[in-house]
C-alpha cells in the first residue's frame, strides 16, 4: 500500500511533476516508423502530457517539436516538410529538427529576429521500426544498447496498442508472475501450443499445475531481474526469468514499453524479436488484426464489455475474452480505474517484484529532488552492454541452481 503522495509521485508524468522530470531523463518510444513514411504527413501526438508534432524532414530525419508554432500558435502537424524542416502554413516560418527557426519570410531582409526564436524540440533516433525521443534537459544520454534494438529488420516485429489507463498499472502487470495462472489461463490446452524448452509441456499447463510460484528479485544495472519458479514434480523446476527495465518497460516474451500519453492514457509499444532467427511478421500481424484496428486501438472495450463470452469460459479461456493476451491485460488494467488508487490495495507475497520496482521509482524521484542524477543513465560507452538482460522460460532438473541460470545462458 502506498500513501497518496507516493501514488501521485509515480503516476503523474506531466511537465513539472517529479515523475515527469524523471521520465524525461530516459529515451522513450514515441511512434512507429510506419506512422511516418518517407514523404508522409506530420503526426499530432501527445506524450507525457505534451502536445507535439512528429515529422520527417525532407532528408528523412525524424523530428519532434511543440505542436503549436511559437509565432501565433498554429498547429504545425498540418505543416509542410520542406527545405530542411517543418514549415508552418500560417506565415511560412520554417523550423529544423532542433527547433531552430531558419526562415521567416515576412520579416525584413537582414532581420535577425529568426535567430531569437526557437520552438520546443527533442532529439530523436530511429531503431527497429520505432522512433525514440529524449525529452529531458541537457545532453541526451546514450541509447541503451539492448539486443532487441540492434537486431536485423527481419528479426523484429513492432506495434503499439492504445490503453485507457495510467501507464504504471499496465507495467506492473508485466512484472507480476503469478497472474499467468489465472488471467491468461486456457481451460483446455491447445495441442499446437509450443512446449517449454526442456519439456514437452506447454507453459499454460505448468501455470495450471502450480499456481503459487516461488518468486525472487534482484537489482541489476537496468532495473530488476525477476525469478518465478514452479515445481511440477520433485525432479524438475519450471523457471521463468523476466525483467523490469527502469523506468517503464519489461522484457519477457518480448519487450513492452508503457509510455504515458497523459496520466490516464498510455501507449503500449510491443517489440517481438529473435536474435538468431527471422520472426513470422505476417502471422503476428494477422493475429493483431483480429483484435486491433488500424488506429492501434482494441476492438474489445469497456463499452462492449470486452466481448466477454460466458460459454467460452466453460471450455476455452478462463476469462472468456478470446486468446489474445493483450486483450486480457487491457481488461485487467482498465478495470483498476484510470489511475489505480494504491492507498486501498492489499499486497501479498506475489507482489514482490511490484514493490521492488516502486521502491526504485520512488528512490529515483527523491534523488532527483535532491539534485542527483537518477539511476541507469548511460554516458560511458564502455558500460553500454546488456548481454545479461535475458528472458528465460525453461524446465530444468531440480538440482540446477536456477538463480544463476541466466549466467549459463548468457555465455552458451
Amino acid at each position: 500500500m502506498l500513501s497518496r503522495e507516493e501514488n501521485d509521485l509515480i503516476t503523474q508524468t506531466g511537465p513539472g511533476t517529479p515523475g515527469g522530470d524523471l521520465f524525461r531523463r530516459y529515451w522513450q518510444p514515441i511512434g512507429l516508423s510506419e506512422e511516418l513514411p518517407e514523404g508522409g504527413e506530420p503526426v499530432s501526438i501527445k506524450i507525457l502530457s505534451e502536445e507535439l508534432a512528429l515529422f520527417r524532414d525532407d532528408t528523412g530525419k525524424p523530428g519532434l517539436m511543440g505542436l503549436h508554432c511559437p509565432h501565433r500558435a498554429a498547429d504545425l502537424s498540418y505543416g509542410r516538410c520542406e527545405d530542411g524542416g517543418l514549415r508552418c502554413l500560417y506565415h511560412g516560418w520554417l523550423f529544423d529538427t532542433a527547433g531552430n527557426c531558419i526562415e521567416q519570410p515576412g520579416e525584413p531582409e537582414g532581420s535577425g529576429f529568426k535567430d531569437k526564436v526557437k520552438n520546443t524540440a527533442y532529439h530523436c533516433v530511429e531503431k527497429v521500426g520505432i522512433i525514440f525521443a529524449y525529452m529531458g534537459p541537457g545532453e541526451a544520454p546514450l541509447l541503451p544498447a539492448f539486443d532487441f534494438l540492434n537486431v536485423p529488420e527481419s528479426h523484429v516485429y513492432v506495434t503499439k496498442y492504445f490503453n485507457e489507463s495510467n501507464y504504471l498499472q499496465a507495467n506492473e502487470g508485466n512484472i507480476d508472475p503469478q497472474h499467468l495462472s489465472y488471467l491468461h489461463k486456457f481451460v483446455k490446452d491447445d495441442p499446437n501450443r509450443p512446449s517449454v524448452a526442456g519439456s514437452s509441456t506447454s507453459s499454460n499447463a505448468f501455470f495450471g499445475q502450480d499456481v503459487a510460484p516461488q518468486i525472487e528479485v534482484e537489482e541489476t544495472n537496468y532495473g530488476i531481474r525477476i525469478f518465478s519458479v514452479r515445481t511440477p514434480s520433485e525432479e524438475e523446476k519450471y523457471v521463468r526469468i523476466t525483467n523490469f527495465i527502469f523506468p517503464n518497460a519489461s522484457l519477457f516474451g518480448g519487450v513492452h514499453y508503457h509510455v504515458p500519453i497523459d496520466d490516464t492514457h498510455h501507449w503500449k509499444f510491443r517489440i517481438t524479436f529473435d536474435v538468431a532467427e527471422p520472426v513470422d511478421k505476417e502471422r503476428m500481424q494477422a493475429e493483431d488484426a483480429k483484435e486491433i484496428g488500424p488506429d492501434y486501438r482494441h476492438r474489445r472495450t469497456e463499452e462492449n464489455r470486452f466481448m466477454q463470452d460466458r460459454s467460452e469460459m466453460k471450455n476455452k479461456s478462463f476469462i472468456g475474452m478470446g486468446p489474445n493476451f493483450q486483450v486480457h491485460d487491457l481488461w485487467a488494467t482498465n478495470s483498476e480505474g484510470p489511475i489505480q488508487d494504491r492507498t486501498k490495495e492489499q499486497l501479498g507475497y506475489t507482489d514482490k517484484a511490484i514493490t521492488a520496482a516502486r521502491r526504485q521509482l520512488l528512490a529515483a524521484i527523491r534523488d532527483m529532488q535532491e539534485g542527483n542524477e537518477p539511476p541507469y543513465i548511460l554516458r560511458d560507452p564502455d558500460e553500454n552492454h546488456f548481454q545479461h538482460l535475458l528472458a528465460i522460460n525453461e524446465v530444468v532438473p531440480s538440482s540446477v541452481d536456477w538463480m544463476n541460470l541466466w549466467k549459463e545462458r548468457m555465455t552458451s
